[in-house]
């Protein structure tokens, strides 16, 4: 390994990234913060590492001359993905630290549906006393639709309210706090009951809108979606018509097709379609750069990296 490293951060708070990083006294280790691609453009070239959001890195490849190693600050890497981009160096993602933020959202919205905390709410406004018959969480089916750590998270949340859980992944090997696991063949099967069905997939070819017209005529007509993986695992379109049609429940998306969502969009206006803005689980710096910094100790000592990304498989 070179004895002096380079590292570009390119984030949304570079200096609050390179601050902790500092504080860990690598003497090896050059942090140069960037917040535009343009500032970053000056000095990537020289960089041997880039830790950093990977919309904002994605402009830079070409031009990072001595690239090893990007270290994204998300679970998702799509936009450094495809048979145009590089991939002659070591990527790696945050895996690990999403699990109990996507847990917290995904059981806000459940928890907000079954106690009726939106209805009571306009209730109140109206100075109107009156009671909401609600289900317990106890025995209700929640299906997730992959079944990493993030999913696995959200199945060990579950088992807390005793819900009943299914998982859908591309094996059948077996998931703590997951009753019954489907494969790739068993996906009408899987569709059929669950009362919520959680995605937490990543975009990848076949993933790319699973969840079709044909999807939601399998699913349960009382099911709510909530999609807190990747916006291309649904189709839109497909999304509209089955809400309209009340093919099921309702949906909570966090992710979109394009992002931001178009003000045109039809999805703004669904009465039964709940929208928030691509927030689920952010990357807060400091586990982030936990991550980093156990990553760069083994850069620097030629050990394996954890949370490596495989470039064909896309995640």
């Amino acid at each position: 390994m070179d004895p002096h490293n380079k590292l570009l951060i390119l984030t949304e708070t570079p200096e609050h990234f390179a601050a902790l990083i500092e504080a860990r006294g690598f003497n090896d280790l050059e942090c140069i913060g960037c917040h535009t691609i343009e500032e970053a453009l000056l000095h990537v070239q020289d960089c041997t590492i880039i830790l950093g959001e990977p919309k904002r890195i994605a402009p830079l490849l070409n031009g990072a001359k001595n690239l090893k190693w990007v270290q994204s600050t998300y679970a998702g890497t799509e936009p450094l993905m495809g048979p145009a981009m590089r991939s002659d160096y070591l990527l790696t993602n945050i895996r690990g630290i999403f699990g109990p933020l996507m847990s917290e959202y995904v059981f806000a919205h459940i928890l907000a549906l079954e106690r009726h905390l939106l209805e009571t709410l306009e209730n109140q406004k109206k100075r109107c006393w009156q009671e909401i018959p609600y289900r317990s969480l106890e025995g209700i089916l929640l299906g997730i639709c992959g079944v990493g750590s993030i999913g696995g998270h959200i199945a060990r949340t579950a088992k807390h309210f005793k819900m009943e859980v299914w998982g859908f992944k591309r094996t059948k090997e077996g998931v703590p706090g997951v009753d019954r696991i489907f494969a790739q063949e068993e996906f009408k099967e899987f569709l059929a009951h669950p009362d919520y069905v959680v995605i937490t997939l990543p975009e990848t070819p076949d993933t790319r809108h699973l969840f079709d017209r044909e999807a939601f005529g399998f699913m349960n007509p009382s099911a709510v979606l909530i999609n807190v993986g990747r916006g291309p695992i649904v189709a839109e379109q497909a999304l509209v018509h089955a809400l309209k049609k009340n093919q099921i429940r309702g949906a909570v998306l966090d992710v979109f097709e394009e992002e931001p969502l178009p003000e045109e969009s039809l999805l703004w206006d669904l009465p039964n379609l709940w929208i928030t803005p691509h927030n689920a689980a952010i990357s807060f710096p400091e586990p982030v750069v936990e991550i980093f910094v156990e990553n760069y100790r083994r850069f620097t000592a030629g050990k394996p990296l954890q949370n490596r990304v495989d470039f064909k498989r896309g995640y």
